[in-house]
Formats: structure tokens, sequence, C-alpha cells
């Protein structure tokens, strides 16, 4: 039986745009109702789909996360590690995922944002798709704004461009969850690291837009027409929260 990819969850941001929320809990534990937060759906779906370890990269406040652990792991069954971000309040996230550079080289990995709340069907989708590849989760379905992370594919369904400055015509949004293979490890984290170094307030996307232009193949899976929501500000949250009381 084939080993299952590593969860990864990256939740060491402040979530500025959600205090007073944020004021004492990192935005990935801020309740959503039923007792339900980000953190502990992602978990779930990690464990829904077979995945047994998970690893969490933590920040601000992340003592709070630390003394959720064991219920977590009581929870669902995952054996949670967790992985300090010494940079949560000055760097963005491709320092966030850089921080997990052991993991990324040693095993495959299934990574999620820590403010998108989503079925496990994404996750099924991922671990459905080809192996080898970096692979990113793709919503076809979703009205594209100026805040959406954009994909151009190219005409072998490879990504080319992602970025939130393309226009509103491509061909979908990626979510903040894919499957990173640890034999591209080595790549993503050599690119991860020139990103962040080059400009500490780079996405970890712009780590994906390199290696795209150093013709990495990076492949997309459909997510089909599902409920999802990144989490930024007090908006996203009431929206958060009736779709976690439908699901």
């Amino acid at each position: 039986m084939l080993r299952r990819p590593t969860g990864l969850v990256l939740a060491a941001g402040a979530g500025r745009r959600l205090r007073p929320h944020t004021d004492e809990l990192p935005k990935t534990l801020v309740p959503l109702g039923s007792g339900r937060t980000v953190l502990g759906s992602i978990l779930r779906n990690f464990a829904e789909v077979g995945i047994e370890e998970a690893v969490i990269v933590v920040g601000c406040l992340a003592e709070a996360i630390e003394q959720r652990v064991p219920e977590l792991e009581a929870g669902t069954g995952l054996a949670i590690t967790l992985v300090h971000n010494d940079h949560a309040e000055d760097r963005n996230n491709a320092y966030s995922l850089w921080c997990a550079r052991d993991l990324l080289q040693r095993t495959d990995v299934l990574l999620a944002n820590g403010d998108t709340l989503h079925p496990a069907s994404v996750q099924q989708a991922l671990l459905d798709a080809p192996t080898g590849r970096i692979t990113l989760a793709l919503d076809r379905h979703k009205q594209l704004g100026a805040e959406e992370m954009k994909v151009r594919l190219d005409a072998s369904s490879h990504l080319q461009h992602i970025s939130k400055g393309l226009p509103h015509d491509v061909e979908g949004e990626y979510i903040g969850v894919a499957h990173l293979p640890a034999s591209r490890g080595a790549v993503l984290v050599d690119a991860l690291e020139r990103t962040w170094a080059a400009d500490e307030q780079r996405y970890y996307e712009d780590a994906f837009q390199l290696l795209a232009d150093e013709g990495e193949p990076i492949a997309a899976v459909e997510i089909g027409a599902v409920d999802w929501i990144e989490i930024d500000d007090l908006v996203d949250l009431a929206r958060a929260e009736v779709l976690a009381c439908r699901s």
C-alpha cells in the first residue's frame, strides 16, 4: 500500500483584517459556529482521505495552536507536529512555506492554506491526479475579481502564469491547496528561498511562477463546482460561518 502524503497547513499569519477576532487567536482558529474552525476542518479533510500525519507552520499566536494540538489529534486521529515561523510578523507566506523545507524534501505533501475552508473532495482530487509534478487545485467556476489568485495555463495544461494581477478571463483560481511531491521538493525549496530572499513580502505562488518560467511543468486539477471560501476579512468570515453551518 502506498504511503499517503503528509498534510501541511500554513497557519502563521497575523490575520489583521479579522480583528478583533484575531487579537487573541490566529485566524485559522477563529470560531465559525458549532465549534468548527478552519484548522479543524482542514485536519479532518486530511484524515478523511487517509492521511495519518500533519504538520502545521505556526507563528503569530502560536501558543493558541500549541494548546489545541492534543484536542486536534484526538478529534482527527492525526499525529500533528508544529514548525515555527520565526518571521511571521514581517515576512509573507513564501518564507512560511520555506520554513517547512525539511518536510518538503522528505515526503510528498498535501498543502492547505490555513484560511481556506473547503471540502475533502479537494484533497481527494489532488490525490487522484497523476503523481510526480507539483499540482494545484483550480476552481474554474468562481467569478474572478481583483483579489483572486488567478491562473493561466498553457496549451499543455501546465501553469503559465499565476498572479492576482492577471485578467479576469483566465482559466480559474488557485484555491490555496496543492500536492507537492518530494521528488520536486529540493527544486521548490530553492525557488522559495530565492523568492523570499528577493522580497520578503512575496507569496509562495511567486515561487511557482519562478519555476514555471524556468520550465518546471506545474499541473492543475479542477475541483468542480464545490463550495469553498478563503477567509481574509470580516465579510469572508460571515460567509464562512454560513458555509460551515451547511456542511
